[in-house]
């Protein structure tokens, strides 16, 4: 359009003074847009990642201040597999029962549900805080089923502890009817599972097992070593202090993560993503997206 106007008549210097004018407004105008048009769509690209993420049902929460920096099917009570565990866990300490006192493998600990192996034999005894420390760190579901069978009143008891809390917590979709995960009438949605993370991240022994790459126990004369189910606590490019992982069928792969991204307590929950490296996938697509967007600043 400049172009051909400016061959298209005939002008007096003053005219031509005014389009020089314009041409430079024009261009300055043009100049300070470019930016704002690349950060627009860097988000665009970005969120068009979020939303090819795997998972049925995300949250992303700044812990901080608890505002939610993304969120899909957030308030969807699904089956959770061994997140159960985080709150095993929390009720476990706060009954504040003796850590050192041994507890015995038996055989009620036994899958009869999904007929899942465990390489803790029947008959195997450790104390307690080993047995919160398996059941945290490699998600070993005999640990998980002897910390309830333990507590005061038995398995029954604890249960009704775990949905007890789950109500003071304002859990409302949450109901728990055993302590390992397996059965796929322990559900919960994302919404819940932030509020439980912010309450578990407060107790030590809790991010430390949850976080623990390496554990060993004796059976007998032998020793077995133990690895976190969660492969990202090996990955120096995450900062991690609490995470724990979940699978079932019904359930699909689930994570819970309390980590730092660029600084900042970041709560990630994934529930029902489907292939066995899509959670860590989505996990990892959510960190990029905040490093690079940096929602925080958002209001």
């Amino acid at each position: 359009m400049p172009v051909a106007f400016a061959y298209g008549c005939r002008s007096s210097p003053f005219d031509t003074m005014k389009l020089f004018a314009s041409l430079v407004l024009a261009a300055g105008l043009l100049a300070s847009a470019a930016p704002s048009v690349q950060a627009a769509d860097a988000r665009n690209a970005h969120a068009a990642r979020l939303g090819a993420l795997k998972s049925s049902a995300v949250l992303i929460l700044d812990a901080r201040t608890r505002k939610v920096l993304y969120q899909k099917n957030a308030r969807a009570a699904l089956p959770i597999a061994s997140l159960t565990k985080l709150m095993t866990a929390l009720v476990v300490l706060e009954a504040k029962q003796d850590m050192a006192q041994l507890l015995a493998i038996t055989t009620a600990d036994v899958d009869r549900l999904k007929f899942s192996s465990s390489r803790l034999r029947v008959g195997t005894r450790l104390p307690r805080t080993a047995m919160l420390h398996l059941a945290l760190m490699s998600s070993e579901n005999r640990a998980a089923s002897a910390l309830g069978r333990n507590y005061p009143g038995g398995t029954r008891r604890f249960v009704a502890a775990m949905n007890a809390k789950a109500r003071a917590l304002g859990m409302r979709s949450t109901r728990y009817v055993e302590p390992t995960g397996l059965s796929r009438a322990n559900v919960a949605s994302p919404e819940d599972l932030a509020k439980l993370v912010l309450a578990v991240e407060r107790h030590p022994l809790i991010r430390r097992y949850s976080t623990d790459r390496h554990f060993s126990i004796r059976q007998g004369r032998d020793r077995t070593d133990y690895h976190n189910t969660n492969r990202l606590t090996a990955n120096p490019g995450w900062k991690i202090r609490l995470q724990k992982t979940g699978y079932i069928a019904e359930a699909g792969r689930c994570m819970l993560l309390h980590a730092a991204v660029k600084g900042r307590p970041t709560i990630m929950v994934f529930l029902d993503a489907q292939g066995k490296y899509s959670r860590a996938a989505d996990a990892n697509s959510v960190r990029s997206w905040l490093s690079r967007l940096n929602p925080w600043a958002r209001r």
